[in-house]
């Protein structure tokens, strides 16, 4: 038999996506299924990103240039500056998904067997991508009791050796929740500066940050021209997932010449998803405003109740849709899938996402879950209530 490929083999499961069947067959049993696992919002697309599908005027579905339409890269080049950031159009690429930029990104700026740090837990695609790429992640742990906020900075400085290419952090945070603080960026910026290194800011959560708090870009912090590289996605601001847009956005030439080159290999992202992204660009203020008043009832009445249970601890997030939990179970991997097979109150259960497949150190957050808080409130005030009873009678 051929043999499957090291890569291939030591590529990791989404500790997200893994336990579908699980759900699927609790379904077929009758069960109903609250999905805290997953970040896809229940909230509408802006219907002027539906109309400019339904009406538009095309014979032929053609390619589009590789790194997007100049006419959808100008208007991005728009919004950023309408959100206090100056780029052009030429410091901008389209992907396909925020998932491609990351892969073009780390194609661009490290070979196999480079390094770079992140601070972890943090989006488990990451080490897809690492995986992928051959690159290897150097972790630099958060804890749930400083509500993951950036890890002290000499932290970082211990890790960086001749291989370390960058230092990724996603702000808002998937799956904490945390936004960093423009104190925070400034300490990276500084050490990224000293260093000669990249600093990629994943920053598809842009919109969603709660409490008076505002966002604060790589790309607003003066002498990162050079370093600085966004990862950027139409998916959560617009709820508009399917749509698989994403952008690269870097002031640093270089980077943007060699990014190309992975963009036209792959030759054009998709042309009916642009003309919707182009669109939704002109969806009103008033739609972030009602979204964002939305997630801020939601992640307030989740963790008003995950408060309420005995042993479980909860970190607050002020930006995203997520937050991690930790309880007072040996292995939420073990917990979920228990859940979803063996568990139902009154014949419903819950679907969460165990927080392990977050970290890439290993044995860490193995008591902990990510919750995406897409539900509207009544849903999560029950999926909380099933998690309670659940606990209860839970044997590790």
């Amino acid at each position: 038999m051929p043999a499957i490929s090291k890569k291939g083999t030591n590529m990791p499961e989404s500790p997200i996506r893994k336990l579908v069947p699980y759900a699927e067959e609790a379904v077929k049993k009758g069960k109903k299924v609250h999905y805290l696992n997953i970040g896809q919002p229940d909230i509408k697309t802006p219907q002027v990103a539906l109309d400019a599908i339904k009406n538009n005027t095309l014979e032929t579905i053609a390619y589009s240039r590789s790194e997007g339409s100049e006419s959808y890269r100008t208007k991005i080049a728009e919004y950023y500056k309408h959100n206090s950031i100056e780029v052009k159009h030429y410091d901008i690429i389209v992907t396909t998904g925020g998932s491609e930029a990351l892969l073009f990104a780390f194609g661009s700026i490290m070979d196999v067997g480079d390094e770079i740090i992140i601070p972890e837990p943090f989006y488990a695609n990451y080490n897809g991508f690492s995986t992928a790429s051959g690159v290897n992640v150097v972790p630099v742990i958060s804890k749930i009791e400083d509500n993951f906020a950036l890890p002290p900075i000499e932290e970082f400085e211990k890790l960086i050796t001749p291989k370390t290419k960058a230092i990724l952090i996603c702000n808002p945070g998937n799956p904490t929740g945390y936004l960093y603080s423009k104190e925070e960026i400034k300490q990276l910026a500084s050490i990224v500066k000293k260093h000669d290194l990249f600093l990629i800011a994943d920053e598809v959560y842009r919109e969603f940050v709660y409490d008076g708090i505002e966002h604060y870009s790589i790309l607003q912090e003066p002498g990162l021209e050079e370093h600085a590289i966004v990862i950027d996605s139409v998916s959560k601001r617009y709820s508009m997932c399917g749509a698989r847009i994403g952008y690269l956005v870097s002031k640093n030439k270089a980077f943007i010449k060699t990014a190309l080159k992975f963009a036209q290999a792959r030759l054009s992202p998709p042309t009916l998803a642009q003309i919707a992204c182009e669109a939704a660009l002109d969806t009103p203020q008033s739609y972030f405003d009602e979204v964002k008043e939305e997630y801020v009832k939601r992640r307030n009445t989740l963790i008003e109740e995950l408060e309420k249970i005995d042993g479980v601890k909860v970190a607050k997030p002020n930006g995203a849709f997520y937050c991690i939990a930790e309880l007072p179970v040996k292995n939420s991997d073990d917990f979920a899938k228990w859940l979803l097979e063996s568990f139902d109150y009154k014949n419903s259960t819950v679907m969460v996402a165990p927080a392990a497949g977050f970290y890439s150190t290993p044995g860490v957050g193995l008591n902990q879950i990510r919750i995406a808080y897409v539900l509207n409130e009544d849903s999560l005030r029950t999926a909380v209530k099933i998690l309670e009873e659940a606990l209860k009678v839970y044997k590790d």
